[in-house]
């Protein structure tokens, strides 16, 4: 018997994860040159259109189809099999489907503000389609489902500190490595409209509430903890970006304030429906040190990662994954 409580909040988690994508491309677009920024929101635009088919193709298929420790198999090809009727344990196969179909929208959305103003359109395209098959659907797999070797060893990732924040920031520096640096490009550029960086924070920190409160596919009181820590952690650490900022420079900016929040919620993603809010404090204030000092050794290097992907992704979602088994006071079955 499905529970319409809980169908008509998997169905709203559902869109405010969606809605994270149009505000990393408000994001990444204020923070690019004038005259790129048509392009990076396109970057995530596009994704939306790429990774739905695909996911609704083979993607979920071969991330949750019962294959083995490694890869699934092809028994929800095209979403055959895939019932919308809820179950007594929950919501219903095909709003679990479309569920994750948004994390896995947003995540190779991610790795665009590393490559940012340096990526053709066709090329960008079989990038999406080769990296979401090839590498994000076995990561879920291996995380996320049931027969997964990640998951056969007790490994917590409840939102996808691992799933979507580590294997994003890790693309992200290989990418930019592959393609190199900007020509005439000085590192460090004057983001171009700071608006937009803080309207498009509003709408990831937003979204990212049904990113982790959803996360548990139940309207309960692990939601209602998970959406607490994640405000928590993004509050705390956007502070402490700016302490940080002040610490170094003398001032602090607008822009600080949403990278640290932003860091503090790639931080908060694995642990958040296992954590305390203390424990938010903790893992939001070192997520935010620790990407904050990263973006500073990452400018000391040859590659050119443009919008600090690898620094605010990649460290706070593997200081993240980390962290749970540090604060974990809770465990979801």
């Amino acid at each position: 018997m499905s529970d319409p409580g809980n169908v008509a909040w998997m169905l709203t988690a559902s869109a405010l994860v969606l809605l994270m994508t149009p505000g990393l491309a408000f994001f990444y677009g204020g923070l690019v040159r004038g005259k790129n920024v048509v392009s990076t929101l396109m970057y995530s635009y596009v994704a939306m259109g790429v990774v739905s088919v695909l996911w609704v193709l083979w993607g979920y298929s071969l991330a949750f189809g019962a294959g083995g420790d490694f890869i699934g198999n092809f028994d929800f090809v095209g979403f055959r099999n895939v019932s919308a009727e809820s179950t007594d344990s929950g919501i219903s196969p095909m709003l679990f489907a479309i569920f994750q179909m948004m994390f896995a929208i947003i995540t190779p959305a991610l790795i665009t503000g590393a490559f940012a103003e340096r990526f053709k359109f066709t090329t960008y395209i079989v990038f999406l389609f080769v990296w979401v098959t090839v590498v994000y659907v076995p990561v879920t797999h291996w995380v996320w489902a049931a027969d997964g070797w990640i998951a056969g060893i007790g490994a917590l990732d409840f939102a996808g500190g691992i799933v979507v924040h580590a294997s994003a920031g890790i693309a992200a520096i290989v990418v930019a490595r592959m393609v190199g640096s900007r020509r005439q490009v000085e590192r460090g550029v004057e983001p171009h409209n700071v608006p937009y960086v803080l309207l498009g924070t509003g709408l990831l920190w937003f979204g990212w509430f049904g990113f982790n409160a959803g996360s548990g596919l139940l309207a309960d009181s692990v939601a209602v903890t998970a959406f607490l820590v994640t405000n928590t952690s993004a509050a705390i650490a956007g502070l402490v970006w700016m302490v940080l900022d002040y610490q170094s420079t003398g001032r602090t900016s607008g822009v600080g304030f949403a990278t640290g929040a932003i860091a503090g919620l790639a931080s908060i993603t694995p642990a958040a429906g296992f954590v305390g809010p203390m424990g938010a404090f903790g893992i939001g204030i070192v997520g935010s040190i620790a990407a904050y000092s990263a973006v500073k050794l990452m400018s000391k290097t040859r590659i050119d990662d443009a919008l600090e992907v690898f620094a605010v992704h990649g460290v706070g979602g593997i200081w993240g994954s980390i962290a749970t088994g540090i604060f974990a006071v809770q465990q979801i079955d």
